[in-house]
């Protein structure tokens, strides 16, 4: 097959943003590469070889071209596009498409198009669909719906899918949640650390809250707002050791924190928590950088507020994340306490 007959060869004839993502070529009279959409001048067909990514191309002695900033840039909100139709489509479907439907959709294999959506939003297409469940129901629970109501709404077409479902959307039967988390127990431990009291608490499923403040009677007060039926339950010696656990993470940032968490939020909530997660420690990002890693550059003061819906303090470090010109704006605990959190991770990466 000549060059001329490849269909890589007409993708770069019709610059399509497409193919992108699915290989570059070399030119080799000037000895760069380029993306199939790349504004360049088109080479001569017998002047190019194609390679499946930039890094094989450069092992072979190609750099990239001065277009290539740009290129990367297009790809990047040819994605960016592609992972928020997908998004859509996934809200308005009556049951969760397959990832085989939303990847010829966006015109990719379904690998491909599974490694692109994880790489724009943190989560994979199955558990963005989950995330976007998890929210209906739990609103259609709290709108004073029936279960029944709200599980058809929600896009289960049967009972018995649901309910098997219904512990990992909700952390307790859909009855129970409707009900302010009634028969549900929670096991839950005020202490004390250098930024003052601190609650853990863990339901079945993983940690559902690190609270932070000055009073632990009010830290008490707020777990219950959160689940206002549940059975709180003062923990015994062995889950006192899990609050030491994450005193000592406050303390000395450096030993980790490695907890199985419940995570009870909206999927864009997921998503942004999922990134401020891969903020490495003693690292600091912006609320517009968040943004754009989730593929939604505008939503900068939504993931503010999803920083302020945070829960679980240290374990999902909303501490990380200022303002663009480095100012630490605000903290659902308190702007002093995130200083001294960033005090001794900046520290610790020195």
């Amino acid at each position: 097959m000549t060059i001329e007959q490849d269909p890589r060869w007409a993708a770069i004839l019709a610059r399509d943003p497409k193919a992108d993502a699915l290989f570059v070529y070399g030119v080799k009279t000037t000895g760069v590469y380029c993306r199939p959409s790349s504004a360049s001048r088109l080479p001569r067909p017998q002047n190019i070889e194609f390679f499946d990514t930039p890094a094989q191309a450069e092992a072979a002695g190609y750099r990239a071209s001065k277009r290539a900033t740009g290129d990367r840039t297009q790809v990047a909100a040819h994605h960016a596009q592609l992972v928020a139709n997908a998004c859509r489509h996934i809200e308005q479907a009556e049951s969760p498409p397959s990832l085989e439907v939303l990847a010829a959709q966006a015109g990719l294999s379904p690998f491909h198009f599974h490694r692109v959506f994880k790489a724009v939003t943190g989560l994979t297409p199955k558990g963005y669909a989950s995330a976007h469940r998890s929210r209906k129901v739990r609103d259609g629970l709290k709108d004073q719906h029936s279960v029944t109501d709200a599980l058809y709404d929600a896009g289960f077409n049967s009972n018995s899918r649901f309910y098997e479902s219904a512990n990992q959307l909700l952390g307790m039967k859909p009855s129970d949640y409707r009900a302010g988390g009634t028969n549900n127990e929670i096991l839950f431990a005020v202490g004390q650390c250098s930024l003052g009291a601190i609650l853990v608490a863990q339901s079945t499923r993983g940690v559902c809250a690190i609270l932070l403040g000055d009073d632990p009677d009010k830290l008490v007060r707020d777990l219950q707002d959160q689940f206002p039926k549940a059975s709180l339950v003062g923990a015994d010696h062995s889950f006192e050791q899990l609050v030491a656990q994450v005193v000592g993470f406050i303390e000395a940032p450096a030993l980790g924190l490695d907890l199985p968490l419940d995570l009870r939020g909206t999927a864009f909530q997921e998503r942004v928590w999922q990134a401020l997660r891969d903020i490495p420690l003693g690292s600091t990002v912006s609320y517009g950088q968040i943004a754009e890693r989730i593929g939604a550059p505008k939503a900068f003061r939504a993931v503010a507020q999803a920083c302020g819906a945070n829960c679980l303090a240290v374990a999902i470090p909303c501490h990380r994340v200022v303002r663009s010109n480095g100012d630490l704006s605000g903290y659902r605990w308190g702007v002093e306490r995130k200083r001294q959190l960033l005090a001794r991770e900046h520290t610790l990466s020195d």
